[in-house]
């Protein structure tokens, strides 16, 4: 872990050339590492996914994060932002494959890049990073329990999204799933229903399911918080970047 390192807000050029806010961090001293771009989960631009950037950029990678929301409510609250956006039926694919690009387009740019890079995402984020992994040239790409890759959101949930299942012949790098056993979105069915789609296509992968884990395990913040199941799933990411980001 490094002692040093820059965090700031830049501004990126996302789909359709967007000017939008993200959150970058970067260690100190070094050259030639790899990148993450980390896909915030559906409570938003926050806190907590702020430090998530920092934590990646303390163990030797770029990291940055593009502000989804940007858009619809600059400069609001993360919570007011997230309900904006919701009541809106959440961010559009499409606009999110061209968000995730211009965020890989800024972090290669950068002269200590290896132009080598991940996406991570958590809840929406999960799905999220899944469907970039299938619409770009990724190196890497990790699903924190990853919402609605497979199913729909229920009857009065207001998301405008559907499944991306169907996208996995697409899949253009090793993708890390970390999921728990009590999680209701995506239920372990759910999970094997993506993983058989996986080995269908020959794809390059590995699960792990986490016993008495639910929904957001990750969360340090939030009751859902699962210490020994993060512990392990932290070890397991930086684990899987250090083999395919180096």
């Amino acid at each position: 872990m490094l002692d040093s390192l820059v965090a700031q807000t830049v501004s990126i050029a996302g789909h359709n050339r967007d000017e939008l806010e993200a959150y970058l961090a970067t260690p100190s001293d070094v050259s030639s590492v790899g990148a993450v771009v980390v896909i915030h989960h559906m409570p938003g631009y926050d806190r907590p996914t702020k430090e998530i950037v920092r934590r990646f950029a303390s163990e030797g990678y770029i990291a940055i994060c593009p502000n989804l929301y940007s858009r619809e409510a600059p400069g609001a609250d993360p919570d007011d932002a997230a309900a904006t956006v919701r009541a809106l039926g959440g961010v559009p694919d499409e606009r999110l494959v061209g968000d995730v690009k211009g965020a890989i387009d800024y972090v290669t740019g950068l002269g200590i890049s290896n132009q080598k890079v991940a996406t991570i995402g958590y809840c929406s984020g999960g799905r999220q990073s899944f469907l970039a992994a299938c619409s770009l040239k990724l190196d890497a790409a990790v699903d924190c329990y990853g919402a609605f890759v497979v199913g729909t959101p229920p009857e009065g949930m207001p998301l405008k999204i559907g499944p991306v299942v169907h996208m996995t012949p697409n899949l253009s790098c090793p993708l890390l799933g970390l999921f728990g056993r009590e999680d209701q979105y995506p239920t372990p069915e759910q999970v094997s229903e993506l993983e058989q789609a996986l080995k269908e296509n020959d794809k390059v992968y590995e699960f792990h399911m986490y016993d008495g884990a639910g929904h957001a395990f990750f969360a340090t913040d939030r009751p859902s918080f699962r210490p020994e199941a993060a512990k392990d799933g932290w070890a397991k990411i930086f684990d899987f970047f250090a083999r395919n980001l180096a």
